[in-house]
């Protein structure tokens, strides 16, 4: 539980939890009040039932970020959060409650009543997470620094979170240019530990553009987190706000020194049976979709039916993907790739209906019973664009470190991208993914894209 709110931990995180606790509780007991005539129920049984069920949404919503004072997921992201935790703690508390000698209580009532309580807390909690932010209590940010990675701090919480108060900067001694606000630059007559207590900062951000001839005040650093002030480094510091690991903050000692990048073999076991038993289930979910898909692309354009691509896979392995074909037969007439771009005039009118609603995806889960693909993960490139990239990105082929996906965190996070400066942009996803992958992160991803689906969202 505490590695779960460590970073977002408040007062305010507790007073959530305690509330969400009794809401569940009181809601099974009203329930019990209006509609339990005449059923054989035990009140201390009930009561059991209810705290057990609680205590389990505390935990799962905990994981899904529910307590978060800082986010920046849409209503629709938070919506399917909360389907998520529907599904994943009702079916939980019954595990742990069959557990316990107890058995008079009425199954029906306990599912209807739990429903209606848990349903009833999660509207509440989605309402509560995207209030307008005065009503949040405001971080205290000290940014040491004043360059243009200071700069680049100042944006993204302007953007990310409105309730992070950022009291100043200060500049390093090496730091020639200041491009923040003069207004905003502190004097450094104080040390660093002083300026910070007297502010009342609560955060350090370290955003130096260069770190080297001492410029670092790696004493001050230390006193200030002795004293209970949370400093971050540039990289940590857009990890935990934006959910992205930000490729101008980054570098190498902090990739192999930091926390993350876990493969073992207990995660691959358990990510592979996930992959089995929801692709299999999807599979004959959306059969009905597939053979309705096939004979509308038959009858515009004639076969062939899919196309088969080259993609780069786990570890630099090639192979082939498996998609409906969304484009006209001659779309790469001279051999030579091209990038997928916005209203696309290669592709065909099935294919974009098909292209909106990801219909052209589906044939992928059978690349993913196979072993090639996951269900989640960085999407697979072509070898001839991942050559490019890797020239020109710095870190491109770290995503290459997990399987490729159906879909995957930068596909719910960032629009589509067809363009070098896009891939960029989404290996600051898929870098955090790699990093901090874990099956309650897949399951997010799953219920987020299911929102990407039905808004349309990213889909050219």
């Amino acid at each position: 539980m505490v590695k779960i709110f460590s970073h977002w931990f408040s007062w305010r995180s507790l007073i959530q939890m305690i509330f969400d606790l009794s809401f569940i509780i009181v809601g099974m007991l009203i329930a019990f009040m209006w509609i339990s005539s005449g059923l054989p129920i035990n009140h201390s049984h009930l009561l059991l039932f209810a705290a057990i069920l609680g205590v389990t949404m505390l935990i799962v919503n905990g994981w899904l970020g529910f307590y978060q004072r800082i986010h920046n997921r849409t209503v629709s992201e938070s919506r399917a959060r909360a389907v998520l935790s529907l599904y994943l703690a009702v079916p939980l508390a019954y595990a742990v409650f069959a557990l316990l000698p107890v058995t008079d209580i009425s199954r029906e009532f306990a599912q209807l009543s739990a429903m209606s309580a848990v349903f009833g807390m999660l509207v509440n909690r989605v309402s509560a997470s995207h209030r307008n932010s005065s009503t949040l209590v405001s971080r205290r940010i000290l940014i040491f620094g004043a360059g243009s990675q200071a700069l680049s701090v100042k944006r993204a919480l302007a953007k990310s979170d409105p309730s992070a108060e950022i009291i100043g900067f200060i500049p390093s001694p090496n730091e020639e240019a200041h491009v923040v606000p003069e207004t905003q630059i502190l004097s450094r007559s104080k040390t660093l530990t002083d300026t910070a207590i007297a502010l009342r900062a609560n955060e350090i951000v370290v955003a130096l553009s260069e770190r080297r001839g001492g410029s670092m005040p790696l004493r001050e650093l230390l006193d200030c987190k002795l004293h209970g002030i949370r400093v971050m480094d540039l990289a940590s510091h857009f990890e935990q706000t934006l959910g992205q690991i930000r490729l101008d903050s980054l570098y190498a000692g902090w990739l192999i020194f930091g926390d993350g990048f876990r493969q073992g073999t207990l995660r691959t076991v358990i990510k592979r049976l996930f992959d089995i038993v929801f692709a299999s289930i999807l599979i004959i979910l959306a059969m009905p979709v597939m053979l309705a898909t096939g004979i509308l692309i038959v009858a515009e354009n004639g076969f062939p039916l899919f196309y088969r691509q080259e993609r780069v896979g786990l570890n630099g392995r090639l192979f082939n993907v498996i998609k409906f074909r969304s484009m006209r037969r001659d779309a790469e007439k001279d051999g030579k790739p091209i990038w997928a771009k916005a209203q696309d005039d290669r592709v065909t009118k099935v294919g974009k209906f098909i292209r909106k609603l990801r219909i052209d995806e589906l044939p992928q889960l059978f690349s993913v019973l196979k072993g090639d693909m996951s269900l989640v993960g960085p999407r697979p490139e072509r070898p001839f664009f991942v050559d490019q990239l890797t020239k020109e990105i710095p870190f491109y082929a770290v995503r290459h470190s997990v399987k490729p996906g159906v879909t995957g965190w930068a596909q719910v996070r960032y629009h589509y991208g067809a363009t070098v400066e896009d891939s960029a942009e989404k290996l600051q996803y898929d870098l955090y993914y790699v990093k901090n992958h874990s099956l309650f992160l897949d399951m997010v991803v799953l219920f987020e894209t299911v929102g990407v689906v039905l808004t349309g969202k990213g889909a050219h």
